[in-house]
């Protein structure tokens, strides 16, 4: 799979052989998510919203949003609340505002309770409102702020100005009169201005301007993320990270899966490959362990990302692969009369296959099994042995394993006189052959008898 791209199938394969390793690692994921809802409580969060009146550019109602949040608003809060080990500090954790269409900052409070966000978020919308009225208050121009007044009293001086003016002006058309009409026209201008800035001054300052558009509501549900969210949220993380972990690991792997990779490794031949039938379920020797049990139980005791088993012969085809292997080693090797066969202890197949050379060689050459270890193999001294045949199943060591095996052998005095690679495969069921042999016996007759008459 190193130099393939990754495709559905190999997703599917994934799941169908390792189905309950992953499903294990979703429950396991699971409870995790359960677990961090109980170290983090649920929240609950509720908003209040403030209108802020007339006409505000963008960047000021940003600003708005950011005194909402600020420090000193929040120490308003905490100070009037007297929530016991609740400061500002916290408060500005969690309370949140943002400028929202139609000129509302919108003050969101998140609390332990329903209640307390509630009053958390209200409290915060008053300070607020407060703080900015405090904040203009302060920062007016003391004429600005007697504007009121001081107009009021114009507009009244003013008006007993023209009364008296207009009491007395002459009404012929002298030059005094024209001249007291003129001064009158004046007057009122400086009168209709004067109430021109009265109607647009509000009585109170621009900050108090702010309006708390209700309480707010108190929330029905908590949250995010619920207790349901971080136990989905845990399930679906850890699936992600095992088909990942999957997906990465078959991609780097390096075993090695061509025929001339293997033969160069262990530096000799192959001399054939045989079948070996699938087996659901096969256990080896030294699998009654709690960690074989373990692996077997999570699908995990054989590599998921080879093949499927492919279609082959029944046991009757399978064998004649086996002796025909035998037939090669007496060929290679006429004078042996002792060969170690070297398998690895955690190769299931090839020690399946190995327990059938023996059987099949029928004694020529003697075959003798030796299981080594793949991280660190080691093989008996030379005694009487002619040499040592290797077998392995398909796909199933790496380069490095391999050269570790052919030290081993060299270190003991032993030859790899050659390979033999065991698949493992579907078969069909066995042949009825005692049908067929009497069927078949008549043909061979009539064969011999019509040659023996052309004679």
């Amino acid at each position: 799979m190193s130099d393939d791209a990754i495709r559905l199938v190999t997703i599917g394969r994934m799941f169908r052989r390792r189905g309950r390793l992953l499903a294990s690692l979703v429950v396991l994921g699971a409870l995790a998510g359960f677990g961090a809802s109980l170290v983090f409580p649920p929240r609950y969060t509720t908003s209040a919203s403030v209108l802020l009146p007339g006409a505000w550019e963008e960047r000021v109602l940003l600003t708005q949003a950011e005194i909402a949040t600020s420090t000193v608003v929040t120490d308003r809060t905490a100070a009037a609340l007297r929530w016991g080990g609740v400061d500002g500090e916290e408060l500005r954790e969690r309370v949140r505002a943002e400028a929202t269409d139609g000129n509302i900052i919108t003050i969101s409070g998140t609390a332990e309770s329903p209640e307390r966000a509630q009053r958390l978020a209200d409290e915060s919308a008053r300070q607020f409102v407060e703080f900015s009225a405090r904040v203009v208050d302060e920062t007016a121009d003391p004429s600005t702020t007697a504007g009121p007044d001081a107009l009021r009293q114009t507009v009244l001086t003013t008006s007993r100005r023209i009364t008296e003016l207009a009491d007395s002006a002459d009404p012929g058309r002298t030059v005094e009169s024209v001249q007291t009409r003129t001064e009158l026209a004046k007057l009122r201008t400086t009168l209709q201005e004067a109430l021109g800035k009265l109607s647009q001054t509000d009585p109170s300052a621009a900050g108090s301007r702010l309006v708390v558009m209700g309480p707010a509501a108190e929330p029905t549900g908590e949250a995010p993320p619920t207790r349901v969210q971080l136990v989905a949220a845990g399930a679906v993380l850890f699936l992600l990270l095992a088909v990942v972990g999957h997906l990465t690991a078959a991609r780097v792997s390096r075993r090695l899966r061509g025929e001339p990779e293997i033969a160069a490794a262990l530096r000799s031949g192959l001399l054939g490959g045989v079948d070996v039938p699938a087996e659901r379920g096969a256990r080896r020797p030294g699998d009654g362990g709690a960690r074989h049990r373990l692996r077997r139980l999570l699908g995990v005791d054989r590599p998921w990302n080879t093949p499927a088993p492919r279609r082959a012969g029944d046991e009757a085809d399978l064998g004649i692969r086996y002796r025909r292997v035998c037939a090669r080693v007496r060929d290679l090797l006429p004078g042996a009369r002792r060969l170690v066969l070297v398998v690895p202890d955690d190769d299931p197949v090839a020690l399946r296959a190995a327990a059938r050379l023996v059987a099949e060689s029928g004694g020529d050459p003697l075959l003798r099994v030796a299981e080594v270890s793949a991280e660190a193999p080691l093989v008996a001294d030379r005694d009487d042995e002619s040499g040592v045949l290797v077998v392995l199943g398909t796909g199933t060591r790496t380069a490095a394993e391999l050269a570790g095996i052919a030290e081993a052998c060299a270190d003991a005095g032993h030859d790899v006189v050659g390979i033999v690679l065991a698949d493992a495969v579907r078969t069909r069921p066995a042949r009825s052959a005692g049908p067929l042999r009497e069927a078949a016996a008549p043909a061979l007759a009539v064969g011999d008898g019509a040659r023996g008459g052309t004679r």
